[in-house]
């Protein structure tokens, strides 16, 4: 490679470019996204209106499907089942929006389309399509998130971010921590030990940064700290990428206890002192505990100097044997699938 190519200012404007690029071509995605979407908000006010005003019967639709296919062999999304889904989402928010919401344009139709199957309020809806554009979630992530009733865990953390950080970065902190968090990916039964639910959540990291959220980037587990003459070892330390601080996770199986504040105290005293840099605000604390009393951590919190929270986790969302003794079996469903196709 020639040599001036190597250069920091050939590399800096290479990046520009990229940047710029990448940034046109997400503009573009964008604006052809809201093409899709304000041509079938049309198509679902029209069928509406149809099914509304016309005496045409209920096959309308299917033959519908049939000439646009017909008319526009290049185009996807005139199946008689997108259309019926193109009805339901038009349904859903004419009753609040004359036009296409803004927020629904921002991400692509399918996860518009699993939103409205699955979601019945607006509001709620509304919600996951602002997650989803902030976090760039893929369909399959805003389906996990939307069975794990994501949006009634976000900001549920017991905490003291309002007394231990400024107001922007309290707001941020008390919006990334979840409460419970769903750990059922481990397959552990309920009365797992620390150190198994440890060596687990490390084996499927992954699928622990996706339940934690957007932002987290994994240090390390066991990671030692040295104060004094002694070894410490934080449970997981983690780098929050939005939050610009690191981020002690220390794992008890059993009910919080009090003394459990005191010691994440200490260990966040020590990340401070020793990692923190330039530019890092405080190291922020989280308990996950299979179970807590509000009070009781309230309490505990309440003369903490150090920001930290205290969620419970859950690792299975097991049946159990009684009720799971009384449901049919796969057999039993498929031949009554069988009879009703019949």
């Amino acid at each position: 490679m020639n040599p001036e190519l190597t250069k920091s200012e050939f590399v800096e404007w290479i990046a520009e470019l990229k940047s710029k690029i990448h940034t046109a071509r997400n503009k573009l995605a964008f604006s052809i996204n809201s093409q899709v979407l304000e041509l079938y908000w049309e198509i679902g006010k029209d069928i509406a209106e149809k099914q509304q005003n016309s005496d045409w019967g209920s096959g309308f639709i299917e033959q519908t499907a049939t000439e646009l296919k017909h008319e526009f062999p290049e185009m996807k999304g005139f199946s008689r089942r997108n259309l019926y889904a193109i009805l339901q989402w038009y349904k859903f928010y004419a009753v609040k929006y004359e036009f296409v919401p803004h927020g629904g344009a921002q991400i692509p139709w399918t996860h518009n389309r699993l939103i409205v199957s699955k979601i019945k309020d607006i509001d709620i809806a509304e919600f996951y399509i602002a997650e989803t554009a902030k976090n760039a979630w893929d369909r399959d992530t805003l389906e996990i998130q939307i069975d794990s009733n994501y949006h009634l865990k976000i900001g549920n953390s017991t905490h003291n971010f309002e007394e231990t950080l400024p107001a922007k970065q309290s707001k941020l902190a008390s919006q990334t921590l979840k409460d419970p968090y769903n750990f059922d990916f481990l397959g552990l039964e309920n009365d797992a030990l620390e150190k198994a639910i440890e060596d687990e959540l490390t084996k499927h990291i992954t699928k622990f940064l996706l339940e934690l959220g957007k932002g987290f980037a994994f240090i390390g587990r066991q990671y030692k700290i040295e104060i004094g003459d002694t070894d410490h070892f934080l449970d997981m330390l983690f780098y929050h990428i939005d939050l610009h601080c690191y981020i002690v996770v220390e794992l008890k199986a059993g009910k919080f206890q009090p003394e459990y504040a005191g010691k994440l105290n200490y260990y966040l005293s020590a990340v401070d002192s020793q990692l923190r840099k330039a530019g890092d605000n405080p190291a922020i604390g989280i308990i996950l505990c299979k179970k807590k009393d509000k009070i009781d951590v309230e309490y505990a919190l309440r003369d903490i100097h150090k920001p930290m929270g205290v969620s419970e986790y859950r690792l299975t969302d097991a049946i159990p044997e009684n009720i799971k003794a009384n449901m049919p079996s796969i057999e039993e469903l498929e031949n009554g699938l069988e009879k009703i196709e019949e």
